[in-house]
């Protein structure tokens, strides 16, 4: 950027400024969709295996616990005040 340019749209950088951050948010709420995407998969695919006989229900339930746990640790982070 050429200084001539550069100073005719240096009253545009707020708005830049604001664009990025609105990306960034965009970028982490998609990322968190395909992560909270992924436990859900997880999970219909253990119940699946399960009422195969593929998983015990002991192995079921453990499994389950744990992408449960995950999946509640997401959403304390999103919201960490409980609200």
């Amino acid at each position: 950027m050429g200084l001539i340019t550069g100073l005719l749209t240096l009253p545009l950088a707020p708005v830049r400024g604001v664009a990025w951050i609105g990306e960034q948010v965009a970028e982490q709420a998609a990322q968190e969709l395909d992560v909270e995407a992924r436990i859900r998969r997880e999970l219909g695919r253990l119940e699946m295996e399960h009422e195969l006989g593929n998983l015990s229900t002991e192995e079921f339930e453990e499994q389950e616990d744990a992408l449960l746990e995950e999946l509640q640790q997401l959403h304390a982070e999103e919201d960490p005040h409980g609200f």
